[in-house]
């Protein structure tokens, strides 16, 4: 943990920004936020000050975290007329905690590197759960001097801090996170469809499942959820969409074939054009139901 208060940026304060915000200004640092709309009560009741734009983040912070949900939304946060760039000089560091296009990350490292400022991209994964928690998964790309800056706000943050090398590394990473838990989800979803069709209990299932190797962290959470039907979003189909995207893209570019997260991301297609894009992404069950003509549900009696 950091010795002395420093002065911090956050912009964006949505589902996972408002937590991770709150976490660095309950340690005692001097935040300046931004966000689209609103500034949710738990940050507007503490010492934190809202700015106008992310020009007068940067102007004042000397570390500005983005917390926003896709690439143009970051490419929009820091080179629009009132961005992040304009209001930067050197040696402050921008640290990008949004999930977006790796290649395009690249690009904006290298346009902030000229104005002599340090950038990461630090994708998280944990959801609004670990974000709440201080636990999130953390997976950093960029220089070492940099990442060792900032790694003690990491800390406040999450759990499992990596820096897995540079520019552009931390949100390949997280693309691939979001692969192994997408086709985990539709696994899960596929077998308990299976068992609910076939009379068992699906409850049950899950149960003896987590004492074998099919356990998982999927199986444990979102199985639940498909069972006890809570698909209340902590991540989004819409958001896991735009990550499947991201690797699809990047398949393409790479010339690698991707042939399980494609039939996945066509799962979540169905479940958004039947309106469940908004659901949570345990939801990708439903098109699975959908296909089979059953519904998961706990067996009566």
């Amino acid at each position: 943990m950091t010795t002395s208060p420093l002065k911090l940026g956050f912009i964006g304060l949505g589902i996972m920004g408002a937590p991770m915000c709150g976490h660095l200004i309950k340690a005692g640092h001097q935040l300046f936020v931004h966000t689209v709309g609103k500034v949710p009560d738990a940050i507007a009741e503490t010492s934190a000050t809202v700015c106008t734009s992310a020009r007068g983040v940067a102007e004042r912070a000397d570390i500005v975290f983005i917390m926003v949900p896709d690439t143009p939304d970051v490419e929009a946060v820091l080179f629009e007329e009132k961005g992040v760039a304009s209001g930067l000089t050197a040696g402050k560091v921008v640290v990008d905690m949004s999930s977006i296009c790796p290649i395009r990350t690249k690009d904006f490292a290298k346009r902030i590197n000229a104005i002599g400022a340090d950038y990461l991209d630090a994708p998280v994964s944990g959801g609004e759960v670990g974000a709440k928690a201080a636990s999130l998964t953390i997976m950093v790309g960029g220089p070492d001097a940099a990442f060792e800056r900032v790694k003690p706000l990491f800390e406040l943050m999450g759990k499992n801090i990596t820096l897995v090398g540079g520019n552009g590394d931390g949100q390949t990473t997280k693309v691939a996170n979001q692969i192994i838990v997408a086709l985990n989800i539709a696994a899960v979803g596929e077998a308990l469809v299976f068992a609910s069709k076939a009379g068992a209990d699906p409850a049950r299932v899950r149960q003896a499942l987590m004492g074998g190797f099919a356990s998982s962290r999927v199986l444990e959470v979102h199985g639940e959820r498909m069972i006890k039907r809570t698909f209340d979003p902590g991540f989004r189909i819409a958001l896991h969409q735009k990550d499947l995207s991201l690797a699809l893209q990047g398949a393409r570019t790479l010339g690698v074939a991707l042939p399980n997260t494609a039939s996945t991301a066509q799962l979540m297609q169905g479940c958004a054009a039947n309106g469940m894009a908004g659901l949570d992404h345990s939801a990708v069950v439903r098109a699975l139901e959908l296909l089979a003509g059953h519904e998961v549900a706990k067996k009566e009696g």
